[in-house]
């Protein structure tokens, strides 16, 4: 049995003095941590559709492979998401392979969240997506039963939250027209994914609709580097003001070339997954993309993004197309970052959760405990 000062350890040194907030009850002895029983862990897979076909430089899907996983404690239910987009070289069949070999029951408290997710990443070297799924589920889990969302247990103003880009992939001018057209007066910010010679005729189409902020992705799609910064500079000239991933992983001197002479801040996307990865890429980059699906976790992002604040590196949330589960959970970082990305959930047709909604273009975190979510 834990005592007090494990327990605040453990559950983060807020939570005790949030859970006397009005609205948000806790469901434990806030002297134990402890309120007895299992952890019981059930998933399936879950093919999520997307709304448009979605095309980026290197590949073209109309749905993406998920799990949807959930973690019951004492009649508390937590809910956590795999989504697994080609380029992670994940599958439905790889996340339940990892996830049958996972035996949670051997804790005795969802509040050992260290021990747990220590556990679960030492089970096998990859499997982000699966990890990610667990720590989203014991997240939402704990949370309920301290009676309080994440970002309030990390001590973040939900006010604070930004803007969310909401993404246009590469298509025909005609049907980037028609996307824009679609979102025009709900969003503040558009996400274009560039990266093939098509480019201006993208960014054209879009200025002919609207003249909103752009965030542009390359997805490893530009492939020198002069061209890539002179259209940089051009992007610029039309909006844009930040840049994700514009060249190949392997080219990283390259990128820190450009970065140098950007006249936009440069985020790593496919260069970041996690933790490990984030003091090597400053000074090549100006910040990174968290996303959940690829660093295994809440646990493991809010680690990246103090990390890099550490480092005077700038920070945004992205996610994969996701429910409003796992896009809610990284919702949860989401006060404390330069920029979000956080449009997943919104590009899907077949939604199981409700939780963090955009209004007027901005996110509004639900005043719900763990990461807010309601089945619907």
């Amino acid at each position: 049995m834990q005592n007090r000062r494990d327990f605040l350890k453990t559950a983060g040194a807020l939570a005790a003095a949030a859970a006397v907030l009005p609205g948000c009850r806790p469901r434990i002895n806030i002297n134990t941590g402890h309120t007895g029983g299992k952890m019981k862990m059930s998933f399936r897979p879950y093919e999520l559709e997307l709304a448009h076909t979605f095309t980026v430089s290197s590949y073209s899907r109309s749905t993406t492979p998920g799990v949807q996983l959930s973690i019951e404690y004492d009649g508390v239910t937590g809910y956590g998401e795999a989504s697994m987009p080609p380029y992670l070289g994940q599958s439905v069949e790889s996340v339940t392979a990892f996830l049958q070999k996972v035996n949670l029951e051997q804790f005795s408290s969802p509040f050992l969240m260290e021990d747990i997710l220590a556990y679960v990443d030492a089970l096998s070297e990859g499997d982000s997506a699966a990890k990610a799924a667990i720590d989203i589920a014991l997240h939402d889990l704990v949370g309920k039963l301290i009676g309080q969302p994440w970002y309030r247990i990390w001590g973040y103003d939900p006010a604070k939250a930004p803007d969310t880009t909401f993404t246009i992939g590469i298509d025909t001018p005609e049907v980037v027209r028609e996307k824009t057209q679609e979102c025009a007066g709900k969003f503040n910010i558009l996400k274009v994914k560039v990266g093939l010679e098509s480019d201006e005729e993208m960014i054209k189409a879009i200025r002919s609709v609207t003249d909103l902020p752009l965030a542009v992705d390359a997805n490893q799609g530009w492939k020198d580097r002069q061209k890539a910064l002179d259209e940089i500079f051009w992007l610029h000239e039309q909006g844009v003001v930040m840049v994700e991933q514009p060249m190949s992983v392997d080219a990283l001197d390259d990128i820190a070339w450009i970065t140098e002479r950007s006249p936009v801040p440069i985020f790593a996307d496919e260069s970041v997954q996690r933790l490990r990865d984030v003091e090597r890429l400053r000074g090549a980059f100006s910040g990174i993309n968290i996303k959940l699906m690829k660093c295994t976790g809440l646990r493991e992002g809010h680690r990246m993004l103090e990390f890099a604040r550490s480092l005077g590196m700038k920070v945004m949330v992205g996610c994969m197309t996701e429910t409003s589960c796992a896009v809610s959970a990284a919702a949860q970082l989401s006060p404390a970052v330069d920029f979000a990305d956080l449009d997943g959930n919104l590009l899907i047709t077949n939604d199981l959760f409700k939780g963090v909604e955009v209004v007027h273009g901005r996110l509004v975190l639900p005043d719900r405990p763990g990461i807010g979510l309601l089945p619907v």
